[in-house]
């Protein structure tokens, strides 16, 4: 059974449990009883050892649920294995994390699959069923957890902590400021503008809490982003003005799917626009890590998949250690494996 933390994980792990040793006591062969956390990063990631970290803690209460289900007098027959899979590669859709599962079924014979209905580990989308789809191509049977799910409803408004209201603070003076003629009104305009939209934004703003340590280096590092994202801007617009100054006008136009490997909001709306304000490349839809991109000319996708901006998006985000990742072609993408399809050529379309 593959765990994440979720409201029904509990109930879902006492279903298991109670599966498992109901056939553990009415068969005399050894039963197994597999609980195992799936990564989403691989443990070389910077931010690795936080996620695993998360599931550990995840197991930990897991094995103390396994002593109140199970009591004192557990079958002999039964085996309980808790521990960590997919952190040796790179979890982006449903099928990935089929994959990763499927794997380890197959690794110790297992035959059965239990899911919790809200397993989701890679974020807000729903992924419960497409990854149900996906396990299904195993020879294995896959059953979804019947326990209830409890209502649920999303709050607008968080804790407003400190770091919120200086971040908020923060950011809102400085734009005011960028925005001024600095004159010596202007400080105390800004600074009453800024209270009035940190008190307004402070309890509704990020989805994670802020670090006042991790955002002054990542701002450190987008200074020196910003320089090479104009580098590449530059560059493309003059591959650009050369095709469409061309006679032959030598365009291919095609969408293409990156699988890139960021994760949270601000990498991948960093990513998706710094792509789009890249010529010969527009970033059309994001789902998760996902981005379905618009590309112009084979150079532009040659430039997309050999992960030059997806490796400073994570320079900024994560890190000078992270950016050292193979490029989304070394993976698998851009080549044979990606599913592309074309558009069609403009030179043949209707004029009306």
């Amino acid at each position: 059974m593959p765990v994440a933390d979720s409201v029904t994980v509990r109930n879902t792990v006492a279903y298991a449990v109670e599966q498992a040793e109901s056939a553990a006591r009415e068969g005399q062969q050894p039963v197994s009883l597999h609980l195992v956390a799936v990564a989403s990063t691989r443990a070389v990631d910077p931010d690795a050892q936080t996620e695993l970290g998360q599931a550990k803690d995840l197991l930990d209460r897991i094995e103390v649920w396994l002593d109140e289900d199970l009591g004192t007098a557990p079958p002999s027959n039964l085996d309980v294995k808790l521990g960590v899979i997919g952190s040796d590669r790179y979890l982006f859709s449903p099928g990935d994390y089929a994959d990763a599962i499927l794997a380890y079924a197959d690794e110790h014979s297992i035959e059965r699959v239990v899911l919790d209905p809200e397993f989701n580990p890679g974020g807000t989308t729903p992924m419960l069923r497409p990854l149900e789809v996906e396990l299904v191509r195993g020879d294995i049977e896959v059953e979804t957890a019947p326990v209830e799910r409890p209502a649920r409803s999303t709050a607008l408004a968080r804790a407003a902590t400190l770091p919120k209201y200086l971040t908020i603070f923060g950011a809102s003076y400085l734009f005011y400021m960028l925005l001024s003629s600095y004159k010596p009104l202007d400080f105390l305009t800004g600074a009453i503008t800024a209270t009035i939209v940190t008190a307004l934004l402070a309890p509704i703003a990020f989805s994670r809490q802020p670090s006042l340590t991790r955002i002054p280096r990542q701002l450190a590092r987008l200074a020196i982003y910003v320089p090479y994202l104009l580098k590449e801007i530059a560059i493309a617009n003059l591959e650009i003005a050369y095709v469409v100054l061309h006679p032959s006008l030598p365009i291919d136009p095609e969408m293409v799917e990156l699988e890139a490997a960021i994760w949270g909001d601000g990498p991948v709306t960093t990513l998706a626009n710094s792509i789009t304000l890249t010529p010969g490349t527009l970033t059309v839809s994001v789902s998760e890590q996902a981005f379905d991109i618009h590309s112009l000319t084979g150079s532009a996708r040659e430039d997309l998949f050999d992960g030059g901006l997806e490796r400073a998006v994570r320079f900024v985000f994560y890190g000078r250690e992270a950016a050292a990742i193979p490029s989304p072609r070394e993976r698998g993408q851009g080549g044979d494996g990606t599913v592309e399809s074309d558009i069609g050529d403009p030179e043949v379309a209707d004029d009306d």
